[in-house]
């Protein structure tokens, strides 16, 4: 027999190293991005068309190459960054695996135009999928003009895999965002399709935080700055009031290099412990400054995650950090924190010498009575059909019911639906810690999660909005405005015909603002904050669990419109969330699979008593 195992080809090789590198346009743009900054680049321009699949070009003015260089910046495992292995342990530059241009050129048509500073004339390269064409002097500016055109364009498997221009143009802002954030003294220039998209002066970082995320960060940063002789920590938390409802500003850095780290994200999140709202995430843009021989960023090729040698100590510093500021701001929370200084301000104001002291009051109602109606109002029932049918939830109580108890009997609610049958409503039903209903049903007790129940009843509701395109919408009598991230306010776009399915109504004043003039019949909540949560939760079922985009968007709304956890209900709201449940195609479980409700039966209680 034969020899069978040969070499592959260097084009089948690259094609092979750039499915590790070079997932989509966004990663193409990471690598290219960070060989400016690493060039020493003041200024740089992205320009995109089609979201990167037609066009990427990066021009900088940093240190250029000479002729030899940019013919090797195309050879794999090729770098200007280190010699010998050791070199791994001490890196202090962004790209350095050799492995970013070769791959790039490996996938796409690729035209590269470069010059030194001490050079008369560039060179011009260009290359098609990994087949070098041609290398040739031109007259060029200092610094480097890259092309990549027909991302994908020989891999038509890969290109296949790619998004909606929406979806790739999120990853992309994603990307321009982590290298634009940490190096506020670059200028920055962002062309999508001929258009402007970002122009970012150089500046400090709170300035580059506002010029990224609108001006309402203003005022909303509060500085984080400890340095101890191993490691120390710089940047800006936002304020605890202003946290949001999706996960979108949360920014580790360390040595200026953008990392996703769980543990330490763990470390803000426990000290913003008690200070956030529910469901809410806490903000921050934090760069971890400390000795490149401390960490391992060879990890991953896309080396977004790092290793410490002491990541305790590290989860230590920036609780502490985090803390301090914190505490910083609660102690005086008119103070500006970019002050230089604090002379002349008289702390004698808040002293409590010379001030009556007052005993407190108690106050008894003697009319108070624990087992009076312990149901409180307020239950709103949210774009809930009126005329819901109860055939589900008769055939349970007929399953079920003791012989001696009548049945609820089905009516039109056209011809009175305020008055629904005097047998239905004296069935007693009890709210258990405003969290379940309990009600008798023949083999037992029938207990209802009803924060669950009313996810499915909503869900479907949604759903059905969506597939058929009608529901109902009500004017706010005072608009609300909403800013987003630009990632976050190009899937608010490409939500923008189904929110408007499900009765919202919005307009953009720019890119990253929008005014809210309509929200879905019946709906109480905060607008904004639906909102919010609706795109973060978009956004995790849609890279956790591939929903369809009706389905996931159905499953958000009712997620966070249904009625919460601690909720009090009265006796007639139970009744008509029960018969909207029963109503239901599927009423056993919810959407996310958890189950609804629980029959606990009579020999299951009679064990309890023996």
């Amino acid at each position: 027999m034969s020899d069978i195992i040969k070499l592959l080809p260097d084009a089948v090789a690259n094609q092979i190293a750039a499915g590790e590198v070079i997932q989509r346009p966004a990663s193409a743009i990471k690598e290219l991005l960070e060989n400016a900054v690493d060039a020493g680049a003041t200024q740089i321009d992205l320009v995109l068309k089609d979201s990167g699949k037609a066009l990427i070009q990066v021009i900088d003015n940093g240190s250029g190459m000479s002729v030899t260089d940019a013919r090797m910046s195309f050879e794999r495992h090729a770098t200007s960054k280190i010699r010998q292995a050791i070199d791994l342990f001490s890196i202090k530059t962004m790209g350095f695996r050799g492995e970013a241009l070769a791959s790039i050129a490996a996938i796409a048509q690729v035209e590269l135009k470069t010059k030194r500073k001490e050079d008369e004339t560039g060179t011009r390269i260009l290359i098609d999928g990994s087949s070098f064409i041609s290398q040739l002097p031109v007259t060029t500016t200092t610094g480097s003009n890259i092309s990549v055109k027909n991302i994908f364009f020989n891999v038509p498997a890969r290109r296949n895999f790619l998004k909606s221009d929406q979806a790739e143009y999120r990853h992309i802002l994603d990307e321009f965002y982590r290298v634009s954030l940490i190096h506020p003294n670059i200028v920055f220039h962002f062309y999508h399709n001929d258009k402007e998209v970002f122009h970012l002066y150089s500046g400090n970082l709170k300035q580059r935080i506002v010029a990224l995320f609108g001006n309402a960060f203003n005022e909303r940063l509060l500085a984080v700055n400890q340095q101890t002789d191993s490691v120390s920590i710089e940047g800006y938390i936002v304020k605890a009031e202003f946290s949001r409802k999706t996960r979108g500003e949360q920014y580790f850095f360390v040595n200026k290099r953008f990392i996703k780290h769980p543990y330490l994200h763990h470390a803000i999140e426990n000290a913003f412990l008690e200070l956030l709202p529910k469901d809410s995430f806490p903000s921050y843009f934090l760069n971890i400054t400390i000795d490149p021989t401390e960490i391992d960023v060879n990890i991953h090729p896309t080396k977004t995650e790092v290793n410490f040698q002491n990541t305790k100590l590290v989860y230590a510093v920036i609780h502490a950090a985090v803390r301090k500021a914190i505490g910083q701001y609660n102690l005086s929370p008119r103070l500006d924190f970019d002050t230089a200084g604090t002379e002349g301000i008289d702390f004698g104001d808040i002293s409590r010498q010379g001030r009556p002291v007052t005993p407190p009051g108690i106050s008894v109602d003697h009319t108070f009575n624990p087992f009076g109606n312990m149901a409180a109002a307020g239950f709103t029932q949210n774009n809930t059909p009126a005329n819901s049918e109860k055939g589900n939830w008769r055939i349970l109580y007929e399953d079920h019911l003791p012989p001696t108890m009548s049945i609820p009997m089905q009516h039109d609610p056209d011809e009175n639906p305020a008055a629904p049958n005097d047998n239905f409503v004296h069935q007693k039903r009890i709210q258990l810690q405003q969290s379940y209903i309990l009600t008798v049903v023949k083999s037992g007790i029938l207990l209802i999660d009803q924060h669950l129940a009313h996810y499915r009843v909503l869900y479907e509701i949604y759903l059905k909005q969506l597939e058929r395109n009608q529901a109902g919408s009500q004017q706010e009598l005072f608009p609300h405005t909403l800013q987003l991230g630009a990632s976050d306010a190009e899937l608010l776009v490409a939500l923008t015909d189904e929110l408007a399915i499900l009765g919202f109504r919005f307009e953009a004043m720019n890119q990253r603002t929008f005014v809210i003039n309509g929200i879905p019949d019946g709906l109480k909540s905060d607008p904004i904050q639906l909102i919010e949560s609706i795109l973060e939760n978009y956004k995790r079922n849609l890279h956790d669990l591939q929903l369809d985009k009706k389905v996931n968007l159905a499953r958000v709304m009712a997620v966070n419109a249904a009625i919460k956890t601690g909720q009090a209900l009265a006796d007639q709201e139970m009744s008509h969330l029960i018969d909207q449940l029963f109503a239901c195609h599927t009423p056993e479980v919810a959407p996310d699979g958890r189950k609804i409700f629980i029959i606990i039966s009579l020999n299951e209680l009679l064990t309890k008593f023996k």
